[in-house]
């Protein structure tokens, strides 16, 4: 699953994996992360609120890819 996403001036597409394939640098996010947690099952134009250790994240999802 890809998903695109923005936060405020900031957009970035990952993909969600298992905890064994994720690899920041490439793009791959783990599935336990609470980022992943929080964006899984959402669709285009999702609002996400993440609790992250710098706060509050909100989210909005731009585009879902499945592969």
């Amino acid at each position: 699953q890809w998903l695109e996403f923005r936060r405020v001036l900031f957009r970035s597409t990952y993909q969600i994996v298992r905890e064994y394939e994720s690899d920041i640098k490439n793009k791959k996010l783990s599935i336990n992360s609470p980022l992943a947690r929080g964006l899984i099952g959402k669709v285009k134009k999702d609002i996400v609120e993440i609790n992250s250790p710098k706060g509050l994240r909100v989210y909005e999802v731009v585009s879902v890819k499945y592969i």
